[in-house]
Protein backbone atom coordinates (compact mmCIF):
# COMPACT_ATOMS: atom_id res chain seq x y z
CA UNK A 1 0.00 0.00 0.00
CA UNK A 2 1.31 3.56 -0.77
CA UNK A 3 2.26 6.05 1.95
CA UNK A 4 0.04 8.13 0.64
CA UNK A 5 -3.44 6.31 0.82
CA UNK A 6 -2.39 5.01 4.60
CA UNK A 7 -2.16 9.20 4.77
CA UNK A 8 -5.55 9.31 3.39
CA UNK A 9 -7.13 6.52 5.63
CA UNK A 10 -5.56 7.53 8.60
CA UNK A 11 -6.48 10.82 8.45
CA UNK A 12 -9.84 10.00 7.74
CA UNK A 13 -9.86 7.81 11.18
CA UNK A 14 -8.17 10.62 13.43
CA UNK A 15 -11.27 13.21 11.57
CA UNK A 16 -13.91 10.39 12.63
CA UNK A 17 -12.79 9.55 16.26
CA UNK A 18 -11.90 13.67 16.96
CA UNK A 19 -14.92 14.69 15.30
CA UNK A 20 -12.48 17.20 13.33
CA UNK A 21 -12.24 18.23 9.82
CA UNK A 22 -10.08 16.18 7.32
CA UNK A 23 -8.97 19.16 5.83
CA UNK A 24 -7.35 20.59 8.87
CA UNK A 25 -5.48 17.32 9.52
CA UNK A 26 -1.85 17.63 8.73
CA UNK A 27 1.06 15.27 9.68
CA UNK A 28 2.88 17.47 12.04
CA UNK A 29 0.27 17.68 14.01
CA UNK A 30 0.22 15.74 17.56
CA UNK A 31 -2.75 14.43 18.61
CA UNK A 32 -2.91 15.66 22.40
CA UNK A 33 -1.42 19.00 22.22
CA UNK A 34 -2.65 20.25 18.05
CA UNK A 35 -6.10 18.08 17.98
CA UNK A 36 -6.96 18.00 21.53
CA UNK A 37 -7.11 14.17 22.05
CA UNK A 38 -8.00 12.68 25.35
CA UNK A 39 -6.30 9.58 26.53
CA UNK A 40 -9.35 7.54 26.19
CA UNK A 41 -9.34 9.18 22.63
CA UNK A 42 -5.77 7.46 21.88
CA UNK A 43 -7.26 4.11 23.00
CA UNK A 44 -10.03 4.97 20.17
CA UNK A 45 -7.79 5.74 17.60
CA UNK A 46 -5.56 3.10 17.73
CA UNK A 47 -8.56 0.63 17.68
CA UNK A 48 -9.41 2.74 14.92
CA UNK A 49 -5.94 2.20 12.69
CA UNK A 50 -6.50 -1.58 13.90
CA UNK A 51 -10.31 -1.74 12.35
CA UNK A 52 -8.94 0.07 9.32
CA UNK A 53 -6.01 -1.71 8.06
CA UNK A 54 -6.88 -4.80 9.53
CA UNK A 55 -3.49 -4.90 11.45
CA UNK A 56 -3.25 -5.43 15.05
CA UNK A 57 -0.53 -3.36 17.01
CA UNK A 58 1.58 -3.49 19.85
CA UNK A 59 -0.25 -1.29 22.91
CA UNK A 60 2.66 0.14 24.20
CA UNK A 61 4.30 1.35 20.96
CA UNK A 62 1.57 2.70 19.62
CA UNK A 63 0.32 4.98 22.68
CA UNK A 64 4.06 6.00 22.35
CA UNK A 65 3.16 7.91 18.50
CA UNK A 66 2.21 10.80 19.27
CA UNK A 67 1.69 12.58 15.54
CA UNK A 68 -0.18 12.32 12.65
CA UNK A 69 2.95 11.71 10.47
CA UNK A 70 4.51 8.74 13.03
CA UNK A 71 1.28 7.35 12.88
CA UNK A 72 1.34 6.88 9.29
CA UNK A 73 4.60 5.55 9.38
CA UNK A 74 4.15 3.40 12.08
CA UNK A 75 1.16 1.91 10.73
CA UNK A 76 3.55 1.63 6.85
CA UNK A 77 5.58 -0.74 8.85
CA UNK A 78 3.18 -3.10 9.80
CA UNK A 79 1.93 -2.98 6.30
CA UNK A 80 5.08 -4.17 4.71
Amino acid sequence: MERQEIKERVIQVVAQVLKTDAAQVREEQAFVADLGAESVQSIELMAGFEEEFDIEMDEDEALAVQTVGQAIDFIAKYLD
